[in-house]
């Protein structure tokens, strides 16, 4: 099962003898090692696929492990001794993210945790209203300030009390104050945001033997992916779930360590070798992605960092094309030089587009690159752009359908009540949540309860019953009503043009409504392209309902049609647009990108842009006279190590002499990892001279034409 690796990668797969890191540099093939791993286990060694859970940090990553194990067993039938012959039940391996196997366990130990098996999860939007209601303030970047501390505090296993405890200043003290509040909130709507579904589980695993002993046996090898990504507490449940049995491999590496700002820590991987002395480390550092050049620069770059593990990685695909250093006068000149380089570029390699990306340190840097692309005609993906479903208008209404549909869902029934505002406060909430979660109830079913009279006044139960009355009716409408009239009427009663207009300045408010008015069209004319209704994915791709329709197969045939058809039927397929929205389509369109979300990803054509001081590395403070502390350096110098890695072929870099800060112009120092690339190659063409002109360009492209 492991033939066609090279000697590093055999080794990872075949060790089996103790605890296993294998530090897998950029391109080195590290998801093969994982997934020839899980067959080796179960093929030739007799692991039962249940027992096995290979763990890591997106979903697209772990659809992708899902689909490379599925094909390599395919077919295939163990080996190890008293299994022979037996077919490899392909769909019991446990493939998925923390937080997917932390929903795992919290479904199967709610009660130990104190809660009912139908907890809700809130999103981010849901825990930002929280802390809003905590604070009283409309102060969006001190809420976010606050939600990040939370964050920070669960991923470090520190709970409120520790907080206040160790708060030093008047604003650690709020926050600390804010945190105790939102814990015991989220307790009472019996809910868990993205954080607990980590941390709940590593504290129950700590505290509770016979719980802990159950899910070691039941997960007998972990396979754990990008581990220099990990947090305290992820390691802290990677090490409850390994046990004394210590039945696991880590793959990662030091040197894409790049999420420090989000809790991860560098500190587990060196932590792996005191906790586990037997620990076996296997270095992959031949690179399968890009040429000697390229890697050239980036080792350069990486070896300025102080180093865990020594490591070089090196690559057969021979030397290839120079690194170019391109200076530009301003950013405008910038964005004109890179679209017409890349234009030239594609045109010379008979590539295409979906070959090249401009990456960037920062989303503000796009853009002028958006504005130049637009302008050339040249089609672009923006990667992190806004889903309009993603909006915060659209998730409004949302709730409420996700209600009507479904009134058992408890994170649409607390943002439907509360979003408008009908006099029901987070002290009634709070109440309604104890309620319903003793009584193992729905927050919908709790309102109806007799019970509750006991807890709440005749006064705040009422308008919740109203409330609930109203959902019913349109729930008994949604299934034969025409889904104009039913939307019609839910509009009618829940007033939101006028909590718009209460609650933002009239051009925000002007802008959310129209989206509001978009979306209610396209659901009333389902099948309309969103271009016609002017719905936008963001990022200038857009994404049709009827597109949508046919990658899933659902059409006006099964019930999912026109204006005819009912509020449920179309309820679906709005579940179903919101997940399409983030499905892997790979159309011919130039990638922009931030260096983040391009991590993971390769592309034959990288265009790095802003490589400047202060943008990379980033200063991470407004203050331009502040020292930047080494960790901060070190871990900049890492995302530098990753953006040259992601290109495959041909690498570009650009700097601006002169960019716009706020209302003034600055002077730009080239970025110092310019300089520590050690580019022995020709000087970079001037940049003094004027951006070609359309018609410079056109003439250009001729006489490329002609010497074809």
């Amino acid at each position: 099962m492991s033939a066609g690796l090279n000697p590093a990668q055999h080794e990872g797969v075949r060790y089996l003898d103790g605890p296993c890191l294998v530090l897998a540099g950029a391109g080195s093939g590290k998801t093969r090692v994982i997934t020839q791993k899980i067959a080796h286990l179960i093929v030739d060694k007799g692991f039962e696929p249940r027992h096995i859970a290979a763990v890591t940090f997106t979903n697209k990553a772990a659809a992708e492990m899902r689909e490379r194990v599925g094909k390599l067993l395919e077919g295939k039938t163990m080996s190890a001794p008293g299994k022979e012959g037996r077919k490899v039940p392909v769909g019991q391996i446990t493939v998925c993210t923390f937080h997917s196997l932390g929903v795992q366990i919290l479904r199967k130990e709610a009660e130990h945790v104190g809660l009912k098996p139908q907890f809700s999860i809130m999103d981010s939007d849901d825990c930002f209203g929280m802390v809003q209601e905590q604070l009283a303030t409309t102060d969006k970047q001190l809420i976010r300030r606050v939600q990040n501390a939370i964050s920070l505090w669960k991923n470090g296993l520190v709970v409120p009390e520790q907080a206040l405890a160790a708060a030093q200043t008047e604003d650690e003290q709020m926050a600390a104050l804010v945190y105790c509040s939102y814990v015991a909130t989220l307790h009472a709507y019996q809910a868990v945001d993205f954080d607990d579904l980590i941390r709940l589980p590593t504290e129950l695993f700590a505290a509770n033997e016979a719980v802990r002993e159950r899910w070691q046996n039941r997960l007998r090898y972990l396979l754990i992916d990008e581990y220099q990504d990990t947090n305290a507490c992820q390691y802290s449940l990677l090490k409850l779930l390994a046990g004394p049995r210590a039945a696991f491999t880590a793959v990662g590496d030091d040197d894409q360590a790049i999420y420090g700002w989000r809790g991860a820590t560098l500190e587990n991987l060196s932590q792996l070798q005191t906790d586990f002395p037997n620990l076996r480390v296997i270095k992959l550092e031949q690179n399968y992605r890009s040429t000697l050049r390229i890697l050239t620069a980036a080792n350069n770059v990486i070896a300025h960092n102080p180093k865990l593990f020594e490591k070089k990685l090196w690559s057969e695909h021979g030397m290839g094309d120079s690194v170019s250093v391109t200076p530009a006068n301003d950013e405008e000149h910038e964005a004109e030089s890179v679209v017409f380089r890349l234009s030239a570029h594609k045109f010379e390699r008979r590539a295409q587009f979906r070959d090249y990306a401009i990456l960037y340190r920062g989303n503000f840097q796009a853009r002028i690159f958006e504005q130049v692309l637009r302008r050339e005609r040249i089609p672009y993906v923006l990667s992190g752009g806004t889903s309009f479903f993603d909006r915060a208008e659209i998730k409004d209404l949302c709730a409420y359908l996700r209600l009507i549909a479904n009134p058992d869902d408890d994170p649409a029934f607390i943002r439907a009540i509360t979003t408008p505002k009908r006099g029901i406060g987070s002290v009634t909430l709070e109440a309604l949540g104890s309620f319903a979660g003793q009584a193992k109830v729905s927050l919908f079913e709790a309102v109806y309860m007799g019970g509750l009279a006991a807890r709440l006044t005749d006064r705040q139960i009422e308008p919740m019953r109203a409330f609930c009355d109203f959902i019913q009716r349109l729930t008994a409408r949604a299934e034969h009503d025409p889904a104009s009239s039913v939307l019609d009427d839910m509009m009618d009663g829940i007033h939101y043009e006028a909590y718009l207009y209460d609650a933002f300045d009239e051009r925000q408010a002007q802008g959310k409504w129209t989206n509001v008015l978009e979306f209610l069209q396209w659901l009333k004319k389902k099948g309309t392209k969103p271009e016609a209704a002017g719905i936008d994915a963001g990022g200038g791709a857009q994404t049709g309902a009827v597109e949508a329709e046919e990658a899933t197969g659902y059409d006006n045939a099964d019930g999912f049609g026109d204006t005819g058809k009912n509020l449920l039927g179309l309820i679906q397929t709005v579940a179903l647009m919101s997940m399409l929205e983030g499905r892997d389509e790979d159309p011919d369109a130039v990638k922009l990108s931030t260096v983040h979300a391009s991590k993971g990803l390769e592309y034959p054509h990288v265009f790095l842009v802003g490589c400047e001081e202060g943008i990379m590395p980033h200063r991470g403070s407004s203050d331009d006279d502040a020292p930047v502390d080494d960790a901060r350096i070190e871990e900049e110098r890492r995302l530098m190590y990753v953006a040259i890695t992601r290109a495959q072929r041909s690498l570009h870099l650009t700097y601006c002499k002169k960019r716009k800060r706020a209302r003034e112009t600055i002077v730009c120092e080239p970025s110092r990892f310019i300089k520590e690339m050690l580019l022995d190659e020709a000087p970079p063409p001037g940049a003094d001279e004027a951006p070609m002109t359309p018609k410079d360009r056109l003439a250009s492209l001729k006489a490329l034409l002609g010497g074809a």
